[in-house]
């Protein structure tokens, strides 16, 4: 998925470790051959290569992953959306860019890019993207979503201990060999090479999006890699969003679009899901939380 995942299983050998590591690796593989946008044989990539053509039948799991990102796209009036896939990559963060694109580049990176333009049609299980140029794509909840699953299966197959990290989207079981709980560090955005805080799960996922990795400086002023999907700029205001709850999958989603819609909307969003918890940065090193949880109680 153009990522790093790292799994750890508790068994009582070795073998049965490695065995089950295997299971989540082709887990893993089989829902990358299933959703990546980047290879056309996959069958987002179909649903990409027809757009503006004609609807393309999927698998029940892909549409059900494509109606979770939906909706999501609706709650958050886009700050995440399904088809931000179809940006165009205006912006560099690899050390290359040396001016400001220009406003007519800007919206014309996102003339493509509309969730509303994304038609389901669940009796035939089928998705159309309406405009051609479009795409759709999960981006991290895919990642977070093979997290969840390699949970859920591991699970199923009496592994009572496990923790799977899919670049950052992390999902936890159980307890570690020696009777503790996971302990997850968060990165200090302001100084990357600590941790800000150490955080104890015992079953439940953790996703934190930041902004402090990838940017680039014009004038004085940082613009980071998370890019606002409706107005083609990078995010400012949070450089850092962590968000708790059961599912990694949604708690990705959750993150990026709290970076996107700034501390008060992000916090509003978060009250309808008293499941789900954060804990917010702002670009003055501010530490802001949901009130569903308490700062206090990690190391900081």
């Amino acid at each position: 998925m153009g990522g790093r995942f790292d799994i750890s299983i508790v068994a009582n050998d070795s073998l049965t470790a490695e065995q089950n590591i295997d299971t989540c690796i082709a887990e893993i593989t089989r829902i990358e051959n299933l959703i990546s946008d980047w290879k056309a044989e996959t069958q987002i990539g179909q649903v990409n290569s027809n757009a503006g053509i004609k609807a393309v039948k999927v698998s029940p799991e892909v549409f059900r992953l494509a109606q979770r990102a939906l909706h999501l796209s609706k709650i958050t009036n886009g700050a995440f959306d399904i088809s931000f896939a179809a940006m165009d990559k205006i912006w560099k963060f690899d050390g290359t860019m040396t001016q400001m694109p220009s406003p007519k580049a800007v919206r014309k990176s996102v003339e493509n890019v509309g969730y509303g333009n994304v038609m389901l049609n669940a009796k035939r299980s089928t998705i159309f993207l309406k405009k051609r140029g479009m795409k759709i794509g999960f981006g991290a909840l895919g990642e977070g979503y093979a997290a969840d699953r390699c949970r859920s299966l591991m699970l199923e197959r009496g592994i009572k201990a496990g923790i799977v990290n899919g670049s950052g989207d992390m999902n936890t079981w159980g307890k570690q060999p020696n009777g503790d709980d996971w302990a997850i560090g968060i990165t200090n955005p302001m100084r990357k090479d600590s941790i800000f805080a150490i955080v104890p799960l015992k079953q439940g996922a953790v996703v934190t999006s930041g902004s402090y990795e990838k940017f680039v400086l014009f004038n004085g002023k940082r613009y980071a890699h998370i890019i606002n999907p409706a107005t083609g700029y990078p995010v400012t205001g949070l450089c850092s969003v962590t968000v708790f709850g059961p599912s990694a999958e949604i708690a990705n989603g959750f993150s990026t679009s709290i970076m996107v819609l700034g501390r008060e909307k992000g916090l509003k969003l978060l009250r309808q899901f008293p499941q789900y918890s954060s804990i917010m940065i702002t670009d003055d090193g501010k530490v802001l939380s949901s009130p569903n949880i308490d700062v206090s109680k990690f190391k900081l």
